[in-house]
């Protein structure tokens, strides 16, 4: 079966097909304007009449759009008048009124008579003042010797102490021995600037500023055994002592 030559040229191809229109469209220009739709309805009635001889089917609809020259003449559009301001004549003083310039006035201080004091209001005042507290007067303890010395130390001081040529005994420490400190007692003219003064049972008795806080709150104390007399201490502050108890550590 062969195709035609018709049918091969329309393969591939879409056509559009239109329908007639029995009432003329009702676009938005006419249904704001009743006047172009009755007049647009009068054309077409005499199109209608004129094409009766053309073949049914191929009926044509004529609109006919308003004009919008004649629609801006009948409608007058009114411009509007610029701002006009009127600023006012100041030449003219008789329309104003007369006004008097404004003066500062200070009012006038008014001081109350003094009153003059009466004898009799004198010692009233005396009275109702209070007396004054009495200053609390602060107590002096006794200060806490940094050693304290024994009866016996005491006598043994005392017989250094008495010589020709008077002197004064003081304690220090010294890094010397297996646990690294060691008393140290020897003879000095006059104290140093931040020695320790301590007087007990009339002896004199100086201690070393570098050796405070290595001996306070010690007893000095005379041992006298078979092997050698001496000064010993009791010291709270040692933390152990090597075996033949001259040196200390703290």
């Amino acid at each position: 079966m062969t195709m035609s030559l018709r049918n091969k040229l329309t393969v591939g191809k879409r056509f559009l097909q239109t329908a007639e229109r029995s009432t003329p469209s009702m676009t938005p220009f006419m249904l704001n304007n009743p006047n172009a739709y009755h007049s647009s309805k009068s054309d077409n009635q005499a199109e209608n009449k004129s094409s009766s001889s053309q073949p049914q089917g191929f009926t044509w609809a004529r609109h006919q759009l308003p004009r919008f020259d004649a629609a801006s003449k009948s409608s007058k559009i009114e411009t509007p008048k610029p701002f006009a301001f009127k600023f006012p004549n100041t030449q003219d003083k008789s329309s104003r009124p007369a006004t008097t310039p404004f003066a500062f006035r200070p009012a006038a201080k008014t001081s109350a008579p003094a009153a003059a004091p009466t004898k009799a209001a004198a010692p009233a005042e005396k009275a109702a003042a209070p007396a004054p507290a009495p200053k609390r007067t602060r107590k002096l303890r006794p200060r806490k010797a940094v050693i304290t010395l024994s009866p016996t130390a005491v006598k043994h001081l005392k017989d250094l102490l008495d010589q020709p040529e008077p002197k004064l005994i003081r304690i220090g420490v010294r890094n010397r021995g297996c646990s690294g400190l060691t008393y140290h007692i020897d003879y000095v003219d006059k104290p140093a600037k931040f020695d320790e003064e301590v007087v007990q049972d009339g002896v004199r008795v100086l201690i070393d500023s570098k050796a405070l806080f290595s001996i306070i709150g010690s007893e000095m104390d005379w041992l006298d055994d078979k092997l050698s007399s001496r000064f010993i201490f009791r010291n709270p502050n040692s933390k152990g002592e090597c075996g033949c108890g001259e040196s200390f550590m703290v």
